[in-house]
């Protein structure tokens, strides 16, 4: 138990980092560049994390890697790059917490990990609150930036069941890295060709470049891909809500965003789906009702009456 609980703590990094990168994109990083974007995001990172790991890929890993770089950080930044331009940030990282079903559904046939009680009920519980805090969050949700969240969504999900298929022969940083330098690779002729040259960077988004490729790329990946390693894949996706939490209350404290009653209590029952499916919590209500069962066969059974001897009185 206390293993689960120190890979949870791990795991949660990842969606916190992720939950500041949408205020941090819309407020310091040039616009009408998403493949750019995503390119200076995910090249940096992955080089920064090979020089901690210097190991190349072999085998069946070169096309593993562009796989997983394609679906997990190629085409997956570009479009939260996008909706995190037309959404406000309240939105754009809520859109990300319906994952947890996604992601448990396939690992169902993929992982043959068979969706369980409590981790389904926290997602359900989880994907209300997201409804409560879409739905009536912010005005004037734009149905392209909305579309561009879904489709990262979907796209990442599919990645990550493979990633934690895929993911026991090699350590997790190498892993990590080979992906966001092959997805970078992928984007970088296409940027070339939609987006023309490079857009000039000033010193504020070199500094939010320098923190979404380090905190929310290097770290955050690094951190979410090694609680893929030793959690089930429906806990990760649980935990993957902390970060519309972490937008939510960033956007408040910080964009001046403003909450009514009905996503305050969205965000409630986000916080209630993370702990609700959480490994740490599905064993000690297994726990609780083995000692309730217990007592109560004990409570019911009463002594038992003692042996008589076939003697006749």
């Amino acid at each position: 138990m206390e293993a689960n609980v120190r890979w949870s703590l791990v795991t949660a990094v990842a969606p916190v980092a992720w939950g500041t990168t949408y205020y941090v994109t819309r407020e310091a990083l040039p616009a009408d560049y998403p493949l750019y974007g995503a390119v200076l995001r995910a090249l940096p990172a992955g080089l920064l994390l090979l020089a901690v790991r210097r190991r190349a890929p072999h085998g069946a890993w070169w096309w593993k890697s562009l796989v997983l770089g394609t679906l997990n950080m190629g085409a997956f930044f570009a479009l939260v790059y996008v909706a995190a331009q037309l959404l406000p940030t309240s939105v754009a990282s809520t859109v990300m917490a319906t994952s947890p079903v996604v992601m448990t559904l396939l690992a169902w046939p993929l992982l043959s990990e068979r969706p369980r009680a409590l981790p389904l009920l926290g997602a359900c519980v989880g994907i209300a609150g997201v409804c409560l805090m879409v739905l009536d969050g912010a005005d004037g949700i734009d149905p392209l930036g909305l579309l561009a969240s879904v489709a990262a969504m979907a796209m990442s999900s599919i990645g990550y069941i493979l990633a934690k298929r895929w993911g026991g022969a090699v350590d997790v940083l190498s892993s990590t890295a080979w992906q966001l330098v092959a997805g970078a690779l992928v984007l970088l002729p296409v940027a070339a060709a939609a987006e023309g040259a490079p857009p000039a960077l000033d010193g504020r988004a070199l500094l939010g470049f320098g923190y979404v490729t380090t905190v929310g790329t290097a770290v955050a990946f690094a951190a979410w891909f090694t609680g893929l390693r030793h959690l089930t894949a429906a806990g990760v996706g649980l935990i993957g809500l902390l970060n519309p939490v972490t937008g939510v209350l960033l956007g408040t404290l910080v964009a001046a965003e403003t909450l009514g009653a009905q996503q305050w209590g969205g965000l409630a029952l986000v916080l209630a789906g993370v702990l609700t499916g959480q490994p740490v919590t599905a064993r000690a209500v297994r726990l609780a009702s083995r000692v309730r069962r217990a007592r109560r066969e004990r409570h019911e059974g009463g002594p038992r009456p003692a042996a008589t001897s076939g003697a006749r009185p």
